[in-house]
């Protein structure tokens, strides 16, 4: 696969005698292996950095200068995936769900348990239009139920030993809680997609005519803009979610590497491969969707598959794994 070095700095990521070395240090200073280049004082400037340019990156590539010089480790991502890659990492994925079962079982039921444990709160409370929103929102917190199974995916293509508390203890990355970060970060976007659905909701009520604890409510013509209007949104969040975590999440396990990093090689590995990536995002969305109208049940079988097929997908866009 040809490589794209998507923001022009040095390739440290698969040199693993540098890559430890990539850390955002404290105060304005220099790196100590490319004394050239100017760090930023806190991870948070990098943040701003990131989201002030975030449309130009996604648009040509790269982050343009300001004056600040945010220097963040740098990856080589395949630009050229093709969607035999995604049916070879679909064959792979099914493989390592049916080698471990039991990892892939657990994970998915923790998912399932609360999912049903929300769909009857929510049903009993007689609070439909709640639980449209949660059903709709739920899939943002499947990236990190799925560390596990990256991480049962990782040992088992390296030939690495398999156990429970080695895999479990992959929830918090390599000892620096960036995952634990990351997944904080999606709770955050759940909660955040509830609130905003409330409010599209809450548009569309008054012009019902009907209460929100009325199936009704769908027949209606507000209740079916409302259901575009609150679908178009969630489908923007959910998009923008999935670009950030596809890529970032399972690097996260692979490497020691910090979470904006991870980010923005998920970012650049969407943009280099929108083909693909786009189809896996449209293949998860359906899938999941089928997958928990039987009270979330499906999701005991598709959640693992998905999981180790988005490992593989990474492993083919990254190379050469940092085990």
């Amino acid at each position: 696969m040809s490589p794209v070095n998507f923001l022009g700095f040095p390739p440290l990521i698969n040199d693993r005698r540098k890559y430890h070395s990539t850390r955002l240090q404290p105060g304005i200073g220099q790196h100590a292996d490319f004394p050239n280049i100017v760090m930023p004082a806190v991870k948070l400037d990098v943040a701003i950095v990131l989201m002030h340019h975030l449309p130009t990156f996604l648009l040509e590539g790269k982050i343009m200068g300001t004056g600040d010089q945010a220097e963040i480790a740098s990856a080589t991502v395949a630009s050229d995936l093709e969607l035999s890659d995604l049916r070879a990492a679909l064959a792979a994925g099914w493989a390592d769900f049916r080698a471990y079962p039991e990892f892939g079982l657990f994970f998915a039921a923790i998912y399932v348990t609360a999912g049903m444990f929300l769909y009857f709160g929510l049903f009993v409370q007689g609070e439909i239009v709640w639980l449209v929103a949660a059903a709709a929102g739920f899939p943002l917190l499947a990236p990190f139920v799925a560390v596990g199974l990256y991480e049962v995916s990782r040992r088992r293509e390296a030939g690495i030993a398999m156990n429970w508390p080695a895999v479990l203890g992959a929830l918090r990355g390599r000892g620096d809680e960036q995952i634990l970060t990351m997944g904080v970060i999606l709770f955050v976007a759940f909660g955040f997609w509830l609130g905003l659905a409330h409010g599209i909701f809450a548009i569309f009520l008054g012009a019902s005519g009907v209460g929100s604890e009325s199936l009704a409510l769908f027949g209606t013509g507000a209740g079916i803009m409302m259901l575009l209007v609150g679908g178009l949104a969630g489908a923007l969040m959910a998009l923008a979610f999935y670009s950030i975590t596809v890529v970032s999440l399972p690097m996260l396990v692979d490497r020691q590497v910090d979470f904006i990093t991870a980010i923005i090689v998920s970012l650049a590995s969407v943009r280099s491969n929108k083909l693909v990536l786009l189809t896996w995002a449209f293949v998860i969305a359906i899938t999941l969707f089928i997958a928990m109208l039987p009270l979330f049940l499906g999701l005991l079988v598709v959640l693992p598959v998905l999981g180790h097929t988005t490992w593989h997908l990474y492993r083919r866009l990254a190379g050469e794994s940092g085990t």
